[in-house]
């Protein structure tokens, strides 16, 4: 995989869509790429981490510095590219046991649905937004 920073999310949930706005407007230097899970592009990146998609969507995934994160572990390493108040963030949630911060992600990522709401189709970017978009 290539040495950009990606976010692998879910195209049609609007939580997903909504956390890729927050991290949008907060990577400062535009070095976060975004595609969705739906993509080919995903689906051919993620298979060399032996992840088929097939229609479940359910986990973010997070490439950077040839690893690839998933689950609560992507987003607090999202944190650490924002700001210093992220960063901060970051540390303190990761002193929570992984399986605690995952079977809280778990939980909203199997009923975000019904929480939070779906588009009807992916996520297009904006005009500003397409160079990130892969």
């Amino acid at each position: 995989m290539e040495e950009r920073k990606i976010i692998f999310f879910d195209g049609v949930c609007n939580l997903c869509n909504g956390f890729i706005d927050y991290v949008i407007n907060r990577d400062k230097n535009k070095s976060i790429f975004y595609t969705t899970l739906q993509s080919d592009l995903a689906k051919a990146k993620l298979k060399d981490y032996n992840i088929s998609l097939e229609t479940e969507y359910t986990t973010i995934y997070y490439y950077a510095n040839n690893k690839l994160y998933s689950k609560s572990s992507a987003i607090l390493q999202i944190f650490l590219q924002l700001s210093t108040f992220h960063k901060i963030t970051s540390r303190i949630f990761w002193i929570i046991p992984k399986f605690i911060r995952d079977g809280f992600y778990s939980f909203i990522a199997k009923n975000r649905y019904r929480f939070f709401g779906k588009k009807e189709t992916c996520r297009l970017p904006t005009e500003q937004e397409k160079k990130q978009f892969l």
